[in-house]
């Protein structure tokens, strides 16, 4: 008896042509790194649904974010959006 091989982790990618983050003052590098960081880990830890791919040129939907947030927060908070988004849980327009 052997035992079935488990399936190779799919690639999923997703690119953020622009992001705009009118009011807040967070250095944008770090606030795509812990973008990246996030959506990785949710990723990781969630998935996403089989059924892609998905595209969604603006997220809208977004809950008031205080624009003294950090930027790691700042890059999590956005990072979470779009998993919601991805999952079909988000509002994408």
């Amino acid at each position: 008896m052997s035992a079935t091989p488990a399936p190779a982790p799919r690639e999923i990618r997703v690119e953020i042509g622009e992001l705009v983050l009118d009011g807040f003052r967070a250095d944008p590098e770090r606030v795509s790194a812990a973008f990246e960081d996030e959506l990785t880990r949710l990723v990781r830890e969630r998935g996403v649904p089989a059924d892609g791919p998905w595209t969604a040129d603006v997220l809208s939907g977004l809950p008031p974010l205080p624009a003294g947030l950090s930027a790691r927060r700042l890059g999590q908070e956005l990072a979470r959006a779009v998993h919601e988004g991805l999952c079909g849980r988000g509002e994408a327009a």
